[in-house]
């Protein structure tokens, strides 16, 4: 299950919402506006090369990590959301906040480095699952229709379908369209 409903739902939101000492349906609203900044910020940093690369590096670091709340590195989680957005993380935290009825950017900065780590984690599930599936076709056909399998493919297929648009839906605009530049 490689779409957003298959992350959300492996997030642990009532773990998340004690933390933050908010109720699950603010945490859950917030969460919902999160995923495809977060999403939409990794696809386009593996655009180029190099972002790709350094995304691939994070996700074998995170393969195989559990997705509790209580096993969750803020610190390194900081480190991947100013990864991912670099210099745009504040007009991002402005922007997910606006779109959200219930969470404010005080909610959005302290959800994010909580969040991010998780995805990590969901990400390198599904990206190391589908190289073993795409390393093992057993005949000519079955290897002409997998892919490339590259974390871009991946990404690109969670943020390009009908439900990663209508998640992203102008959310962001263009702040993620050039990566962090």
């Amino acid at each position: 299950m490689s779409d957003l409903d298959g992350l959300l739902a492996t997030i642990p939101v009532g773990d998340i919402a004690k933390k933050l000492g908010v109720d699950e349906a603010t945490a859950e609203s917030a969460v919902k506006q999160i995923l495809p900044a977060l999403v939409g910020g990794m696809a386009a940093n593996s655009t180029d090369e190099a972002g790709a690369k350094s995304l691939e590096k994070a996700l074998g670091k995170h393969s195989g990590r559990s997705v509790s709340v209580a096993d969750v590195d803020e610190a390194d989680g900081e480190k991947i959301v100013n990864n991912v957005f670099g210099a745009k993380k504040r007009e991002v935290v402005t922007a997910v906040a606006a779109k959200s009825e219930k969470a404010d950017e005080s909610l959005i900065s302290k959800l994010l480095p909580i969040l991010a780590p998780i995805v990590l984690a969901w990400l390198a599930s599904q990206f190391f699952n589908k190289k073993e599936e795409a390393a093992a076709p057993a005949t000519p056909a079955a290897k002409k229709e997998s892919g490339g399998g590259g974390i871009g493919d991946l990404l690109g297929g969670l943020v390009g379908s009908k439900q990663g648009q209508d998640m992203l839906g102008g959310l962001l605009g263009g702040l993620l369209g050039g990566g962090k530049k």
